[in-house]
């Protein structure tokens, strides 16, 4: 742990003109205000924020950022008020600290609703101020580091899965990249125990035998730009186990297919440089098709700059080289950090990010904790794309988005209006994917109104925020209608006519907010057929009337699909929870449930389609994989207790082809969800005796 001296003799080291007193006197509040905590490492819970601020000194940050670190579980974890936080310490302080504080307190029904909530103000302070953001990052990267001193396997899970979904992305929004990958490979080796082990076996291995690949290529590359009049630092490194297994998730192929698993960085002097050692690269060695990109005349959106290429080496290895000069290096290591360094003294409301905006519009517009997260992940964790208005305006998406993300992107209004789009000057459906480059034009209407159709295609959190607010509103309109009916229905089987404030008691009686509230519950049956009549005419319930039958329902609940409607989990494409799904109608049969991408939906012309989605609670499935083993003892059972170690159930196995030194199974297993399937099919592609594995 840093001491109060060498704390503050490293701000001033880079900030010799910081307020030593202000933290000093942070230290010291600090201090007294956490005594005799201990965090799960047995270490004094003090050293907790003091390392959160050395990191941040690390990045150059003004004092006010390293104050903030200090003060920011004071709060949350002691006696100490906001209002000594601001007598002490300031307004900017307080109000730092106060985005930073976690809602602890908050009394939610599920982990989703405290985490969104978490989320919802955490967001709507780092709008004010991107500092709170940065402090933030910092005090999960160290919970992180310690994140093996706590007992509890459940809680070390929540923890890392909450680090790879919100704060690993938003480090990367930002551009620090380093503070990123660090947080990924601690949650990646914590998620997923048997692929990191597995990896980095191998990695090992590799490098056993390989003995200083890295550092000769390296060399042999310096040497070759220095021979050709260009002086460049070159440093290479082997890709992170996370990025490796990422690589053959996206990719489908296991470890000994995948080639490019070192990476090189060569610093240069300028930009024109930068051109220059790639056109000597290139002229060396011969490029991988498709494998190139230019951040430096198109930067991604957080402000990275560099060149991206992939080459084959002489030592027949693929190796990706970034080339950047030293400004774009800085900037890479440091990403927005940059914008708050000591020297630059930029007021917080002068650094508007905004990506930022487009989070602060999805708060608004999120309907439910579980929406409010998956809009907010979808927004952050995505590979982009760029297209262009008609004006030349650039517009970043990410990589799969439609013309209806790209207007939601540019207006939310304009999303909303969209009736059309042209596509370089084509005319194209709206589901088309984008490309690199595409000059889009949105063609729109006042008279028009989102689709619930659009779901099924786009891809930003922004764009599906708009269109379920939408839906929502829409689908309470229609709730409403349903539930007078059903009302009016029951109230005719009534025995005798009601009287005029009837509906008025009943209200009251039934404790709903109003009409409209009860017809919703009363579509939803929320309130029985027999609560009802008793509400509107007590007595009415007896056993001279007949409750109206509820109907067969099903294990899963399906939305979309009214109560007491049977419906078939469709056998060619194996529908789970989390899967995006449709039903087909036909006359005189129950409804068939596919996967939106399945190969037979195109023989149902003939039948009504719906629009359908998995109810909240719906829990397993049975899904279908291939799997290709390699013919070595113990393949097999290695496989079978993956499964059984991730919590699966094998229901049907069977060997469908035999080919040399490879067998081919077609193996029906019980899972959760969809989220279980991918960390399923993950945890095979990391084994030794597993080829390939694909859902089918």
């Amino acid at each position: 742990m840093l001491r109060q001296y060498e704390l503050v003799e490293k701000v001033r080291a880079y900030d010799p003109d910081a307020d030593e007193a202000l933290i000093n006197r942070a230290y010291v509040f600090s201090l007294k205000a956490h005594g005799a905590q201990v965090r799960a490492s047995g270490d004094p819970y003090f050293s907790h924020p003091i390392e959160v601020a050395g990191i941040l000194t690390d990045l150059k940050l003004d004092d006010e950022t390293i104050v903030t670190a200090i003060l920011h579980d004071t709060i949350e974890d002691t006696v100490a008020t906001p209002e000594q936080i601001e007598k002490l310490f300031g307004t900017n302080v307080a109000r730092l600290v106060d985005g930073v504080t976690k809602l602890s307190k908050i009394e939610a029904q599920s982990e989703n609703e405290r985490a969104a909530e978490n989320l919802r103000k955490f967001l709507l302070a780092l709008s004010d101020d991107i500092r709170v953001l940065l402090v933030k990052l910092a005090d999960r990267l160290h919970n992180m580091r310690t994140l093996h001193h706590i007992k509890s396997e459940e809680k070390r899970r929540r923890i890392a899965k909450e680090t790879m979904d919100i704060y690993a992305p938003l480090a990367e929004r930002i551009g620090m990249y380093e503070l990123m990958q660090e947080m990924q490979q601690l949650a990646f080796r914590e998620l997923e125990p048997d692929a990191y082990a597995s990896i980095t076996r191998r990695l090992r291995q590799l490098h056993e035998q390989g003995g200083d690949l890295v550092n000769r290529i390296g060399l042999g590359l310096q040497l070759y730009l220095s021979d050709h009049g260009l002086e460049a630092e070159v440093t290479g490194r082997e890709k992170h186990p996370y990025s490796i297994w990422k690589k053959m998730a996206e990719r489908h192929i296991s470890f000994e297919q995948l080639s490019d698993v070192m990476a090189f960085r060569v610093i240069v002097g300028d930009p024109d440089q930068c051109y220059q050692a790639l056109g000597l690269i290139h002229q060396r060695w011969p490029m991988v098709p498709g494998r190139f990109k230019d951040y430096i005349s198109t930067p991604k959106r957080n402000g990275y700059r560099s060149l991206h290429s992939t080459v084959i080496h002489d030592s027949k290895s693929r190796i990706e080289i970034q080339i950047r000069d030293q400004a774009m290096h800085a900037q890479a290591e440091r990403g927005l950090a940059a914008h708050w360094a000591y020297k630059e003294k930029s007021p917080a409301e002068d650094v508007k990010i905004p990506w930022i905006s487009d989070l602060v519009e999805i708060l608004d517009h999120a309907g439910s904790p579980e929406e409010l997260l998956e809009h907010t992940r979808m927004a952050m964790y995505q590979d982009r794309i760029f297209a262009f208005t008609p004006r030349g305006e650039l517009i970043q998406l990410p990589k799969g988005a439609t013309p209806v993300d790209f207007a939601y992107a540019v207006h939310t209004d304009l999303g909303d209006q969209t009736v059309g789009a042209k596509v370089n000057g084509r005319v194209v459906p709206l589901r088309t994917i984008l490309e690199n480059g595409d000059q889009v034009e949105i063609l729109a209407s006042q008279a028009q109104h989102p689709q619930p159709s659009w779901l099924r295609f786009v891809v930003t959190g922004k764009a599906r925020a708009g269109i379920r607010r939408f839906v929502r509103h829409k689908e309470r309109d229609e709730t409403i209608e349903l539930g007078r009916k059903i009302y009016e229905e029951i109230v005719a089987r009534l025995p005798a006519p009601l009287a005029a404030d009837a509906l008025k008691r009943a209200i009251k009686t039934l404790q709903v907010e109003d009409a409209d509230a009860m017809m919703i519950k009363i579509a939803r049956r929320s309130i029985s057929d027999l609560e009802l009549m008793e509400a509107l005419m007590p007595g009415s319930a007896g056993g001279d009337v007949a409750p109206r039958p509820l109907g067969h329902r099903p294990a899963i609940s399906i939305k979309g699909l009214p109560p007491g409607v049977a419906y078939d989990l469709a056998t060619c494409c194996h529908p789970i929870p989390g899967d995006r799904i449709v039903g087909l109608r036909r006359e005189d049969e129950g409804i068939e449930v596919h996967v939106i991408g399945c190969d037979k939906l195109a023989s149902g012309v003939d039948a009504d389609w719906l629009d359908l989605a998995w109810g909240e609670g719906s829990d397993g499935g049975s899904a279908r994989l291939m799997i290709i083993l390699r013919d070595i003892a113990g393949a097999l059972g290695e496989m079978a207790s993956i499964m059984g170690a991730k919590g699966a159930n094998i229901v049907n196995l069977v060997l469908a082809h035999r080919d040399g030194s490879f067998h081919t199974f077609h193996v029906d297993v019980e899972v959760h969800d969809l989220a279980h399937l991918h960390g399923l099919i993950a945890a095979l592609r990391a084994a030794d005796g597993v080829s390939q594995v694909e859902r089918i």
